[in-house]
């Protein structure tokens, strides 16, 4: 009982860090139909930032969380502008941004194998990973808990801005219809920035929980493709379907490797992906395209 307890709490911990990646997913398919595979690359830099703002900055995780996650967010708007938007001003093909998107993951991954080196990097001892027993229940890590209580407060307040907002209401609108949002008056580009910005921002987050449970090396953004598999589970351009998707996926990682084995992980997790396919291609929540947000 208790391992079971332990193994849960793991999974959503893992689940919610998923989430974080998989929304940024969602979002940018909601607006320009195509997934961004250049999304592991912002979590990447979101990481780096932190680790050497956190080295030169003495340890203040509250200003290298802060920076890190202005320079994802910077960074994904300056990808979109560079790579992306010359394409969609020419062509409504949205294979192009996707191969695109590919193109620029690998430039960014080897960007930092050039710059830093690929040596694994441990981020400074800032946040706890101290065990904490609950209710005489079980035992799990501060460090689960706590990435798990950051990610809801994130996920609560992209929730609270896309139903409050006004630029929510113009990603609900642009979701819609893009052409149409545009049509209306709504500065498309801006909006644009924007979705990018807010899934930067929110894959440096989980780069940072990432960094500290797998360390930080310029291949981590390849963990993206679960969160990429958690927002097909959950139905690509849902954002609940992509937070349930997660926690399945967490779940699904952490009870296999508490009760069958830690090599199957990752087979469960991609068998998922394809059961799902088969069954209900646009996922537990897909929705018509013009339903996306």
């Amino acid at each position: 009982m208790e391992t079971l307890v332990q193994q849960l709490i793991n999974g959503a911990s893992l689940g919610s860090v998923y989430a974080l990646i998989a929304v940024g997913y969602s979002l940018v398919y909601s607006i320009l139909l195509f997934s961004n595979f250049a999304h592991g690359g912002f979590l990447v830099i979101g990481g780096y930032i932190c680790y050497y703002a956190l080295r030169s900055l003495g340890n203040n995780i509250w200003i290298a969380g802060g920076l890190s996650l202005l320079g994802a967010g910077l960074s994904a708007v300056l990808t979109e502008r560079i790579a992306y938007k010359p394409i969609r001003e020419r062509t409504n093909i949205t294979l192009y941004l996707l191969i695109a998107s590919l193109g620029m993951s690998i430039v960014i991954e080897n960007i930092f194998v050039i710059v830093v080196g690929g040596r694994f990097r441990a981020l400074p001892p800032v946040i706890p990973t101290d065990p904490v027993h609950l209710f005489g229940l079980t035992t799990t890590s501060a460090f689960d808990l706590l990435s798990l209580a950051v990610a809801v407060i994130f996920l609560a307040a992209l929730q609270f801005f896309i139903a409050k907002s006004k630029w929510g209401l113009a990603i609900r609108a642009a979701a819609f219809d893009l052409k149409t949002a545009g049509l209306m008056g709504i500065n498309v580009n801006m909006l644009i920035s924007i979705v990018f910005f807010v899934a930067g921002m929110l894959a440096a987050v989980g780069g940072i929980f990432l960094s500290v449970r797998y360390t930080l090396y310029p291949q981590l953004g390849a963990i993206t493709i679960k969160a990429f598999v958690a927002a097909v589970v959950g139905g690509l351009g849902s954002l609940p379907g992509a937070v349930i998707g997660s926690l399945i996926l967490g779940l699904a990682e952490m009870l296999t490797a508490g009760f069958v084995s830690s090599q199957l992980r990752d087979l469960v997790v991609f068998s998922l992906l394809v059961i799902t396919l088969l069954v209900k291609p646009t996922g537990l929540f897909g929705k018509k395209p013009l339903e996306k947000v």
